[in-house]
């Protein structure tokens, strides 16, 4: 049998790109991925999910596709062997499996669904001997600030903890809407401007983890990421102390410098921290305007008292 000279070049050009992709695969053997290389309770937890739901997944792709592949090979034109039955319509068995095993997944996956959902709450507080530390995180254009509000001090792009101690993130944004994730550790939450959101995590052992941002959030989107350095207990005494030894502060004037959109900012220490700063970013009052939740009590007490509320004014100091 003749084959065009057509065909045969073609198959020699499909057979040169796949020998080359092949060639490519040895490449990607110091590939991690981060979510199956878990470095804390959360990350394990959500490692066996993804692991199970992709399992389960598989057992309705693999016999799909193997059944393809024996059909065609089976019906084929040349095969006499196979029945040609084209007036056939209905089998119990085929109706069975075909019903029955998607529903079995389903009520499987629904019920790992709403156990994990509860295990793995971020508000959820993590036990743990160690009394946790308190991080208030604020994403900005195109940076991280976090805010040791116990410990007075601050940095920026880098994140740092004691190892088997907990973490409990308190976190909002100062523009648009963001998502803080750091992959080895579990659990990406949204930052978002005037709201608060909660998240606690938990490293295993002392290490660097890739911190990022998993939210596009403009031009500077891409190299918005930070280090996230579980340590131990000593090394992260000395961190706060080399923090606190930075000349640099975080006031309100510093802040609103440090909001202004840049791209690939170096990590920064803040020696002394505002310990207003946060609330006033939360409530949008950072730039000097009446602090929202100031507002809505205001607002609420006039609702509440009317006419008899005694508000002064310097229109009239006497109360309205």
């Amino acid at each position: 049998m003749n084959i065009p000279f057509a065909t045969t070049r073609s198959l020699a050009k499909r057979a040169i790109r796949t020998v080359a992709l092949l060639g490519t695969l040895p490449l990607l053997g110091g590939c991690q991925v981060a979510l199956l290389d878990p470095m804390g309770p959360i990350a394990a937890q959500e490692k066996s999910i993804i692991i199970l739901a992709t399992c389960l997944m598989l057992v309705v792709v693999v016999p799909v596709i193997a059944l393809t592949i024996l059909f065609a090979w089976r019906y084929r034109a040349s095969n006499t062997a196979a029945k040609f039955m084209p007036d056939w319509e209905h089998s119990t068995r085929i109706e069975l499996v075909v019903w029955l095993v998607p529903c079995l997944i389903i009520a499987v996956l629904g019920t790992v669904t709403w156990v994990s959902t509860h295990q793995l709450d971020p508000y959820r507080p993590i036990a743990a001997a160690n009394k946790p530390v308190e991080v208030e995180v604020v994403s900005l254009d195109w940076k991280w600030l976090f805010i040791y509000p116990e410990l007075h001090v601050a940095s920026v792009n880098e994140l740092a903890f004691p190892a088997g101690t907990p973490v409990n993130f308190t976190l909002t944004s100062a523009t648009v809407m963001n998502s803080f994730f750091i992959p080895q550790l579990g659990s990406q939450i949204y930052t978002m401007a005037g709201m608060q959101t909660k998240l606690s995590l938990l490293a295993d052992e002392p290490g660097d983890y890739a911190g990022m941002s998993a939210n596009y959030s403009g031009g500077g989107f891409s190299d918005m990421k930070f280090n996230a350095r579980a340590m131990s207990a000593a090394d992260f005494d000395n961190w706060v102390k080399t923090a606190r030894a930075s000349t640099q502060t975080l006031t309100m004037a510093n802040y609103r410098q440090l909001a202004q959109p840049s791209e690939k900012t170096p990590v920064t220490y803040y020696g002394t921290v505002d310990p207003t700063i946060f609330h006033d970013i939360l409530n949008k009052c950072a730039d000097g305007a009446q602090c929202t939740d100031q507002a809505m009590k205001l607002s609420m007490a006039k609702e509440a008292y009317g006419d008899q509320l005694g508000l002064c004014t310097h229109a009239k100091p006497e109360g309205l």
